[in-house]
């Protein structure tokens, strides 16, 4: 509450809403208030809230796709409600929803994902929010994936605690973001570095996955305009790459690899190996690669076509030999980092996945 409506000491009383009842349908992360008779649930109600932090409320909630409507307690008193704006299509799937559960799962996430939301609150309006929310939630969920960090045998183990921020700021907020750091950070002997501005451009993790066949010895790449090979005056900027998405906030790395390998090339994974997470760019990027390769069955060699219409998709898929993808190695057509650590990964493990399909 303090997050999203600004301050802490609203009056907020108990109170049961009947006709109604809380599920995980649409931003999962976020429960949704649907119709659902005979339902009601438990909450609170804010007795009659300032009117910055009503604005506020309105803000976030329509940010997430509700709509505010009249509604009438139990006890008999009119309030107002944010409930789901397509409730019809979310009253099916409504069913127990248990607050210590969600917050075991998504307390910490949402909480992050709140506080990015909320600084966007008086410089646009709910609808940018709504663009920005499946990114805010995915790199609040990249944030948690982060917070375990990797071991530290070898490399320095000094924590970031340690890096002294004098500033921050975000010169760009769009789809992504890009931030601009003003820090100090312990050099390896010992003295503090001078101000160093440094600049980062802040992304979501992403799981990759090379589909391949160990029987019939073939992989599937995917090919997509790609905007990177453009601004860098590439003359061809299209890319082979694996099949690859954004993880979903509360998405587990193997969940996404699986959907992304059904929306962009149809295939259905028998399993998956783990071949390496890495940063994609560490100097100046946030982004995250878990990268798998997926055992399945491949069609004939050839191409076809993937992708989403809604997400603007135009992705062709190219089924080839295993010596046809190191051919692209050797030729360097193969010029994506994820495919090429993929194919090397695999040229070693081949043996072993062909002796045991």
């Amino acid at each position: 509450m303090t997050v999203i409506a600004g301050r802490a000491d609203l009056e907020a009383l108990p109170a049961t809403l009947p006709g109604h009842a809380l599920n995980d349908a649409g931003m999962a992360c976020f429960p949704v208030l649907a119709d659902a008779p005979g339902a009601e649930v438990e909450g609170l109600v804010l007795r009659a809230p300032p009117e910055a932090a009503a604005a506020r409320l309105a803000f976030f909630a329509e940010g997430l796709g509700h709509e505010m409507r009249p509604v009438r307690l139990a006890d008999g008193t009119a309030a107002l409600a944010f409930v789901a704006a397509q409730a019809d299509t979310v009253q099916a799937e409504v069913g127990a929803w248990s607050m210590a559960a969600w917050e075991s799962r998504w307390g910490a996430l949402a909480l992050d994902a709140s506080a990015e939301a909320m600084r966007y609150f008086g410089r646009m309006d709910a609808a940018g929010l709504a663009w920005r929310m499946p990114m805010i939630l995915s790199r609040a969920g990249s944030r948690q994936a982060a917070a375990d960090g990797a071991p530290a045998n070898l490399r320095s183990a000094t924590p970031a605690s340690e890096v002294s921020c004098l500033a921050r700021h975000t010169p760009h907020e769009g789809y992504f973001l890009t931030r601009e750091y003003t820090l100090r950070y312990p050099g390896f002997d010992g003295t503090m570095s001078p101000p160093l501005r440094r600049e980062v451009f802040v992304a979501a993790d992403a799981a990759l996955v090379l589909p391949y066949d160990p029987r019939r010895d073939r992989v599937l790449l995917v090919e997509q305009f790609r905007m990177g090979l453009y601004a860098r005056g590439d003359p061809r900027p299209w890319m082979l790459e694996p099949v690859a998405g954004r993880i979903d906030a509360g998405e587990t790395p193997e969940a996404a690899a699986r959907r992304e390998c059904m929306e962009e090339a149809g295939l259905d994974l028998e399993r998956m190996e783990f071949i390496a997470g890495h940063y994609s760019s560490p100097g100046c990027s946030t982004e995250y690669f878990y990268l798998y390769l997926g055992l399945c069955d491949l069609p004939d060699e050839g191409q076809g076509h993937g992708g989403l219409e809604s997400e603007h998709e135009d992705i062709r898929t190219h089924v080839i030999s295993f010596e046809r993808a190191m051919e692209l190695l050797t030729s360097g057509e193969a010029d994506n980092g994820p495919l090429v650590l993929s194919l090397i990964w695999l040229s070693r493990e081949r043996a072993r996945l062909r002796a045991s399909a």
